[in-house]
């Protein structure tokens, strides 16, 4: 199997900074993509940032110029670096990885069991 282990939320005041971790473990052949996405109350769950194996980056409009993802692949680690947070970044953060396992064909999407961050004074 593989598992995600996230880390780094928490109550920040408005105007703030966090940074996430996420590390997979496991039986582990490739780890390809990898990324965050939040889940407000209410909400659906949105991607916020991703980043191919080979450092390609993607991001929610909503973020961009405030967060920054980068992995380290050595470590099969994964960070969102949040600057400048704002209320409405409140939500549940979650990461994902696109692996493929030990003895396995195929890729598959694993999530971590979130992370809570709250903006507010």
């Amino acid at each position: 199997q593989a598992q995600l282990a996230e880390s780094g939320g928490g109550l920040v005041q408005p105007g703030g900074s966090l940074r996430l971790s996420c590390a997979a473990s496991g039986s582990i052949f490739g780890i390809y993509t990898m990324g965050w996405y939040r889940q407000a109350a209410g909400k659906q769950r949105d991607l916020v940032a991703s980043i191919s194996s080979g450092g390609s980056t993607n991001y929610a409009d909503s973020v961009k110029g405030r967060f920054t993802i980068s992995r380290d692949n050595a470590q099969n680690t994964v960070y969102l670096q949040m600057n400048s947070l704002k209320p409405e970044d409140t939500a549940v953060y979650y990461c994902t990885a696109d692996i493929r396992r030990l003895g396995v064909q195929t890729v598959n999407k694993y999530w971590g069991q979130g992370t809570q961050v709250t903006v507010s004074s």
